[in-house]
């Protein structure tokens, strides 16, 4: 199953990027919505070797469960692209950020994500997910706007 969205930000890629790759905020923000989040390894930087990728583990409640998802940084070329593969549960997850420049103050930003199944139980969550997939696009476009402004926010008060 794969959700896409596309937004239009108001900053140069730099800035853009600069935001997106600065996980610490990331961490931070995932902390206060009530994820246990673990880094592995160095923070990752500009030029990320991918055999030395930065790993996460996130523990979080899921319907009423505790799961946990291990996260990894598979690619990070500044500034027009970041690449995550995580998995949690039998579901394994690959999403990618491109950014490319429209104007000097422009970005768009495109984020693209796959879930696979690996287990029936996914499967079956999967399936449910099908069933609801308008609703889900939509909520999955909500939330990558609210991010996109985000990163607006953030480049407005460094400039």
């Amino acid at each position: 199953m794969e959700f896409t969205s596309q937004e239009d930000i108001e900053a140069p890629i730099d800035k853009v990027f600069a935001a997106l790759s600065d996980f610490e905020t990331m961490e931070r923000q995932a902390m206060r919505r009530g994820v246990k989040v673990r880094r592995h390894g160095a923070p990752a930087g500009v030029g990320t070797d991918p055999e030395a990728s930065q790993r996460w583990t996130a523990g979080f409640k899921f319907r009423g469960r505790e799961m946990e998802a291990d996260i990894a940084l598979l690619r990070i070329l500044p500034p027009e692209a970041l690449a995550f593969a995580g998995k949690a549960g039998g579901m394994e997850t690959e999403m990618t950020i491109d950014l490319t420049a429209l104007t000097p103050n422009r970005t768009r930003m495109n984020v693209q994500a796959r879930l696979a199944p690996r287990t029936l139980s996914a499967r079956l969550l999967v399936q449910s997910l099908k069933l609801a997939k308008a609703r889900m696009t939509r909520k999955f476009s909500v939330r990558v706007a609210q991010f996109a402004k985000t990163i607006e926010g953030r480049a407005r008060k460094a400039a």
